[in-house]
């Protein structure tokens, strides 16, 4: 026996010690008599990406890095794989955030939904055609409403996992926990394949309103430690994990919650765990290990990135002694999707509902007297950003007329999603408003006090970089600092205020003022915000407990298209309003 395999050996005798399924004893005695070679493959957040094409822009999809996106790029990854390890010993799962994403997404869930037309989910078609085993959901799986997501696990051929996602009456899994793969080995027993499926517990905060006394969502790790005993007593010999969840162990939202980023934790805390096939996050892992505390078994962690640009491929060798198979090496990789053409079979397939969708997002539905730009709306007041903030602020009004709240200040606030977003000068289509505005969010609207506004807008500023009087300002190190994404830096309208980037955060915003007088401490304002900051998204203060005066759920991208649909036009000067700037010791920055 080679020192490599003997080391392997030891290594899967420890986990096997430590999980009572074999005696030291035994293990003394035995020597191997039979090795086999499995793979997995598994994607993650492909958020509704069928084809490589970019809806927004109306073109095949490319960035910076040469990226391609799509299930049909994934399908010749998944071939070549197959083909190259024999696909009798291949297994391809998908780790959650799939039906939402693209206005391909969008469409068949609003404007010709499933649930209505009976027509196959356009991702279940591309999914059953390219043949996966299991799918796990994400978070996103709920944006749509429960009944949506429950006619696409009936489409789909997959087992669609999630096992801490519980009824919130009874308990009992909503949804499969986990499904066990038999793989047959020519000449000897088969090898089952365990893969229990976690989403993410955020979703009670993120879609509270389609799941609140619905659902219940657990901890990841609790929940792995009740299910892989489980799975390992019903003879799995790999046991791996989906997790919609990141590996930094950290939460967008405080700790009312299990953990969201729990996937290194099940690794490192959950015995009899192989692999964690994880999402959420969107980075590419291509391999990364992590000790059990418990075995002191080194587990695999790989995640694929996003929209289908990346391809997990996970390697295990099983070695058989006494008659049971058992992990003895393991690897991973990433496969770059740029580096294949697409599968035509999945164009084919997707086509027409591909075609319908490029339709709609190319109708006109407004003139723009001029070009409007998001590219400097992260530091400056935009008159783009601006007409979300209208758009946002008249619907509030109107909703609240002849309500006690009729009489307070309207004030909005948006995020720039999108630094390309541009209404050209002229014909702006749907596919322009979706482009500005590239999430799936609804409206609210919440009551909030002086002081309670002057403390969000100081964890707003948290966005941009210290920088000291006089010294140069680079725009490309200004904002994002300490990694806070473009989406969690909210501006408000219907007040004015300066943010001085030279101050310390905390200490910000200044000269906050509405009609030219500045905000008492107790005054009252309702405020239009999206379901994701009003939920807890971000971690903005007050905004979780605010009251609620208005929640239609009006879903703002509609919003935005349906308005510039009934003026026809979009003209800067009915809704441009530059009401902060940057400044440093009252000085603007630009």
């Amino acid at each position: 026996m080679s020192s490599n395999v003997r080391r392997a050996l030891t290594t899967g005798a420890t986990a096997m010690v430590a999980l009572g399924l074999v005696t030291p004893a035994a293990l003394a005695a035995a020597s191997p008599d039979h090795t086999v070679k499995i793979t997995v493959m598994a994607s993650s957040d492909i958020h509704g990406n069928a084809l490589n094409w970019d809806y927004f822009k109306n073109t095949e999809y490319d960035d910076s890095a040469h990226n391609d996106v799509g299930l049909a790029k994934v399908s010749t990854l998944v071939k070549q794989i197959r083909a190259d390890r024999g696909a009798d010993h291949t297994l391809l799962f998908d780790s959650g955030d799939t039906i939402q994403g693209t206005p391909l997404d969008y469409y068949y869930a609003k404007v010709e939904p499933i649930t209505e037309s009976r027509e196959l989910h356009p991702m279940a078609k591309a999914m059953n055609a390219i043949g996966y085993d299991a799918v796990t959901l994400g978070n996103h799986e709920f944006n749509y409403g429960l009944p949506l997501l429950a006619r696409w696990i009936k489409q789909m051929d997959a087992p669609v996992l999630g096992a801490n996602a519980v009824s919130a009456t009874t308990g009992r899994p909503a949804y499969e926990p986990f499904v066990i793969k038999t793989m047959k080995v020519k000449g000897d027993k088969p090898v089952k394949v365990g893969v229990l499926g976690l989403t993410n517990p955020g979703v009670a905060i993120w879609d509270k309103d389609n799941v609140d006394g619905k659902l219940k969502f657990l901890d990841l790790v609790t929940t792995a430690k009740k299910w892989v005993p489980v799975i390992r007593g019903l003879g799995a010999d790999v046991v791996l994990v989906t997790a919609h969840a990141g590996d930094n162990g950290l939460s967008s939202y405080g700790t009312d919650l299990p953990v969201e980023n729990a996937a290194a934790m099940v690794a490192e805390e959950v015995p009899g765990v192989d692999a964690v096939l994880f999402g959420h996050a969107h980075n590419e892992v291509p391999q990364r290990f992590v000790t059990n505390k418990v075995t002191g078994e080194q587990v695999l962690l790989t995640e694929p990135s996003k929209w289908g640009q990346r391809l997990s491929v996970v390697d295990f060798t099983l070695t058989k002694q006494r008659g049971q198979w058992s992990v003895t090496t393991k690897s991973s990789t990433t496969l770059n999707a740029n580096t294949v053409a697409e599968d035509p079979k999945i164009v084919a397939l997707m086509k027409s509902q591909h075609d319908k969708t490029v339709g709609y997002v190319n109708q006109v539905i407004a003139q723009s007297k001029e070009q409007l730009s998001a590219a400097e709306s992260p530091y400056k007041d935009t008159a783009i950003l601006d007409y979300i903030q209208k758009v946002q602020t008249d619907l509030v009004s109107k909703a609240i007329a002849g309500t006690p709240e009729a009489s307070l200040p309207v004030l909005s606030i948006a995020a720039p999603f999108s630094r390309t977003a541009v209404f050209p000068a002229g014909p702006v289509s749907v596919r322009d408003m979706a482009g500005l505005y590239v999430y799936d969010n609804t409206l609210l609207g919440v009551t909030l006090t002086g002081t309670q506004i002057k403390d969000y807008l100081e964890y707003s500023a948290k966005y941009f970089a210290q920088v000291a009087p006089g010294a140069p300002v680079d725009v490309a190190t200004l904002t994002n600092a300490a990694g806070t994404p473009d989406y969690n830096y909210d501006q408000l309208s219907g007040v004015t205020y300066d943010i001085d980037i030279s101050k310390p955060v905390g200490q910000r915003i200044v000269g906050l003022a509405y009609q030219g007088q500045p905000i008492a401490a107790d005054q009252r304002f309702v405020v239009a915000i999206n379901n994701y900051r009003q939920s807890g998204g971000g971690g903005f203060p007050h905004v979780k407990t605010a009251p609620v005066v208005y929640n239609a759920q009006v879903e703002i991208r509609q919003a935005l298209i349906e308005y510039a649909t009934a003026s026809g036009t979009i003209d800067p000067a009915t809704f441009a309003e530059a009401n902060w700037k940057l400044v440093r010791e009252g000085v603007p920055v630009f």
